[in-house]
């Protein structure tokens, strides 16, 4: 099973695509642009079309999704956290 999808292998976050991710998951994904799988743990529950990290990540690191720049993180991240908008902000405000 497919739990989170990634366009580009440089991407540092995925989109999960099932419901029901909860800590302690393993969960699998999908690089679409190189079509292979990677593994991360779930660190905290993530709800369908939300992001999970794939690295750990410092305040000020660019957050790329679909191989752009897509924000910036504003808390720490870790590999398998939720990134949503408490740990993640557009660059242009």
């Amino acid at each position: 099973m497919i739990h989170f999808v990634l366009h580009d292998a440089k991407d540092t976050v995925a989109v999960c695509v099932v419901e029901g991710i909860k800590k302690g998951d393993s969960l699998k994904g999908w690089i679409m642009d190189e079509d292979r799988m990677i593994e991360v743990k779930a660190k905290a529950d993530i709800p369908i079309g939300h992001k999970i990290a794939l690295k750990d990540m410092a305040v000020g690191d660019t957050v790329w999704k679909y191989g752009i720049d897509m924000g910036k993180v504003v808390a720490p991240i870790t590999a398998g956290e939720h990134a949503h908008v408490h740990n993640i902000k557009t660059k242009r405000w």
